[in-house]
């Protein structure tokens, strides 16, 4: 596990960077209190409050809540506001339904339910980031930040969007961060396309007849259906879709007769899994060859097979222009050493998608592990505190370089 607060103290250019370092113990006690008080999604009712407290507390112009639920908005005009110009920065509030099984004094205090991907860090960045702003104000336009609820399942950014977000707020362009476990501290990853898969689900429902074990000639046995289509799946990726363009299937759950009898063949069984890819034209040749694959395996052994293919989340997409500033703000914080501009993107999934599909903009990974550090979604995950100051002076220095004050 990577030991937050380590004491290491990373190094980052410019007058952000400098400024945010002075109230790193404040933000680091914040996360933490958000790591062990977290809530699920649209329940973030704690989270919420003590963000609004926050932003009041550092003097933003306008607080916004309840949008999509138990979000909150809030609003930064700069030095001077001529420009016209408004610029959207995201972070996610939700935790996951997860037992935590670390030991510190934050750890999570609801059993079952923990910050196993690091939301409570990410809300702290962005509490950060308001401060600094509301504070410097050296900026043309006006700074909207953004904090989402349910993130982990729920889709909180299309229900933010449904309930009028870029409508009230019309920002030009937003953009989102994530800790990264397999980066350095210090170092910032992202690419001019997609980043981060498309998510949908899958579930095949296999219908055969149902008779005894010692008599399998009498029935149609659904188990043995689901078998092979669980085999024959995985022919889809490597026998339809080019090796230049990612996809994976995954058949992870089986629901078939009863554990406790022994000698019944079941009448149906349920396959439950999830698909990934990138682009729309692979999404769509997988959907329909699960289809036909379910359909004709099923039809050999005289059962029946119905596919019911949901699309979750679409993949996150980085627009050019935005991906390539993004990279030259964080050139300018960290060095062009410590920035990754071809990162490989995730199989992941992330609902920071919407917003990109409705606003142009770039979502960015944040080290914060390297070798041996813990993954997402891991009871044994935390933020790492160190990274606090820089991902508040990147969220910062996004809006100071897209809306910089003219000279006097």
């Amino acid at each position: 596990m990577l030991a937050p607060a380590t004491g290491v103290r990373l190094k980052a250019n410019g007058r952000a960077f400098a400024h945010i370092a002075r109230f790193h113990p404040e933000l680091t006690a914040f996360r933490r209190d958000l790591h062990a008080h977290q809530e699920l999604g649209f329940e973030e009712v704690y989270t919420s409050s003590r963000v609004t407290e926050a932003l009041r507390l550092c003097g933003v112009d306008e607080i916004h809540t309840g949008i999509g639920k138990t979000g909150v908005v809030g609003v930064i005009r700069g030095r001077r506001t001529g420009s016209g110009r408004m610029l959207g920065l995201r972070a996610d509030m939700d935790a996951l339904t997860l037992t935590e099984g670390n030991e510190f004094a934050w750890k999570s205090a609801k059993a079952g339910m923990m910050h196993g991907c690091g939301h409570d860090g990410h809300t702290a960045m962005l509490v950060g980031a308001a401060r600094y702003l509301a504070e410097t104000r050296n900026f043309d336009g006006t700074a909207v930040v953004i904090f989402q609820p349910g993130e982990e399942g729920f889709a909180g950014a299309k229900v933010m969007i449904e309930d009028g977000l870029f409508e009230r707020f019309p920002v030009e362009a937003v953009y989102g961060m994530h800790n990264w476990p397999g980066l350095k501290p210090g170092t910032i990853g992202l690419n001019p396309g997609p980043m981060v898969a498309a998510a949908d689900k899958v579930t095949i429902e296999i219908t055969g007849k149902g008779g005894h074990g010692a008599h399998p000639y009498l029935a149609i046995d659904p188990v043995l259906v689901a078998a092979h289509i669980i085999t024959s799946a995985q022919s889809i990726v490597s026998r339809n879709v080019r090796p230049i363009d990612g996809a994976v299937v995954s058949l992870c759950a089986m629901q078939a007769g009863d554990v406790h009898a022994m000698s019944v063949i079941p009448g149906k069984a349920v396959l439950v899994g999830t698909v990934r890819t990138f682009v729309s034209d692979v999404q769509e040749l997988v959907e329909r060859r699960l289809t036909e694959l379910c359909t004709a395996v099923a039809l050999g052994f005289g059962a029946t097979a119905s596919v019911k293919y949901e699309r979750v989340y679409p993949a996150t997409t980085n627009s050019f222009a935005e991906a390539q500033f993004a990279a030259d703000v964080a050139e300018s914080l960290v060095g062009p050493d410590h920035v990754i501009r071809d990162l490989e993107p995730s199989m992941g999934a992330e609902d920071f998608s919407f917003m990109l599909q409705v606003k142009p903009g770039a979502y960015l990974r944040i080290g914060q592990g390297g070798e041996g550090s813990c993954m997402l979604h891991n009871s044994r995950y935390d933020f790492n505190d160190d990274i606090l100051p820089l991902g508040s002076a990147l969220h910062a220095g996004l809006v100071e370089q897209a809306m910089p004050l003219a000279p006097a």
